[in-house]
């Protein structure tokens, strides 16, 4: 085990060795996490559509309006509202009856419909809507009231009705936040873009170190081990433990400096642990994968960072997996990017803790097996031919 661990060791030196690791590791990570959260912030103000017409219609969509961090969107018809809610661009779709205002005119009921996405962050919104809706529809239901007591007008109805509103003082609610979490700071845009940044860089950074693989292979030192005391397995294991520490330190890095840097709450400590020591034993293995794989380095790297990219943008690390397809979604799961991603999800945004991301350990575990049980025997194949 000794030797083991030199030879992580040793690659460990390497990687640190390497300057141009000082801008690609350490400081491009961040800069992305940085830039993606204040875009994620920018466009975090959730949207709500809207479909109707008339006088309790308007009042309804002025009500939402007023609302402090809401955009409201009028929409031609439920169905494009439907569409909208779908594809993420609406959080939650409210269509409002054609006869709204006739039907409580009448005093009868009317039943409005809000389109939210399942497993999506719109229920959040639901109160707001049923606040704007109430402010609407009670002057509403008043001035029907008044006009049918009165065999008056229902536009009379509304003026004296609005009349009537401006003469009451307001009752106001005076909201204060009694912690000073990190939310305030655009918790929830940095948090999106660190978790897919980590994702992203420990697998790339996994594969990329590949080519100091190669180059041991290449310059015959891996051979020369063999000339000593020192068996294939040995080899093997240390050169896979090596890649290990250094997707261990990407992953460990990302994660300390974006909460200190920019407030990101990563959730339960001990989940989120272990979920990056399992997606470091999948780049790990990955990366020992295609180091054994080729003989040149410049096709070591290429491969890798293509590799690296194109499994990032199908895993949801530039593209929020909420956004993706059915179809898209069960291409992801075969991706283990998808399980990362989706385990950081739920320890950072929902609480979640080690017993819940338990399903996604398993199968991050499992590609790591299968990835270092590969790589293993094409590295022994190619050490013992020589």
């Amino acid at each position: 085990m000794t030797k083991v661990f030199a030879l992580g060791r040793v690659n460990l030196v390497r990687f640190f060795r390497d300057r141009s690791n000082y801008f690609f590791a350490l400081l491009l990570p961040l800069g992305l996490v940085f830039v993606l959260g204040m875009s994620f912030g920018a466009q975090s103000r959730p949207t709500i559509g809207v479909v109707g017409t008339g006088e309790v219609a308007e009042r309804f969509f002025e009500a939402l309006s007023e609302k402090e961090g809401l955009v409201v969107t009028r929409v031609d018809d439920a169905g494009a509202l439907r569409d909208g809610v779908e594809r993420g661009r609406f959080v939650v779709g409210v269509a409002l009856p054609a006869e709204l205002d006739a039907t409580l005119e009448q005093g009868l009921t009317a039943q409005a419909e809000l389109y939210g996405r399942s497993g999506g962050g719109g229920e959040g919104y639901r109160f707001d809507v049923l606040s704007a809706l109430d402010e609407a529809s009670a002057p509403a239901l008043a001035a029907a009231y008044l006009a049918k007591r009165y065999e008056e007008p229902i536009g009379s109805a509304f003026v004296a009705i609005d009349e009537a509103s401006r003469r009451v003082p307001p009752v106001n609610v005076r909201v204060s936040s009694v912690d000073e979490g990190p939310a305030g700071f655009g918790y929830a845009a940095f948090g999106v873009a660190a978790a897919s940044q980590l994702v992203l860089f420990v697998f790339l950074t996994g594969l990329t170190s590949a080519t100091s693989l190669v180059d041991s292979r290449r310059l015959g030192v891996s051979h020369r081990m063999l000339a000593s005391p020192t068996s294939p397995a040995v080899i093997v294991l240390g050169e896979g433990f090596g890649r290990f520490l250094v997707t261990l330190f990407q992953g460990l890095y990302i994660a300390v400096a974006s909460a200190l840097l920019v407030g990101v709450v990563w959730g339960d400590p001990l989940g989120v642990f272990v979920i990056l020591l399992c997606f470091a034993a999948v780049a790990a293995g990955a990366g020992t994968l295609i180091g054994a794989m080729f003989s040149s380095s410049q096709q070591a790297s290429g491969v890798a960072i293509m590799a690296g990219l194109l499994l990032a943008a199908l895993g949801g690390c530039m593209f929020p997996l909420e956004l993706f397809g059915p179809t898209m979604r069960s291409v992801a799961n075969a991706v283990p990017h998808a399980w990362a991603v989706d385990a950081l999800n739920v320890l950072m945004r929902q609480g979640g803790n080690l017993a819940t991301v338990l399903p996604n350990v398993g199968v991050l575990l499992a590609f790591a097996t299968v990835l270092f049980a590969l790589a293993a025997w094409r590295l022994r194949v190619g050490l013992t031919k020589g």
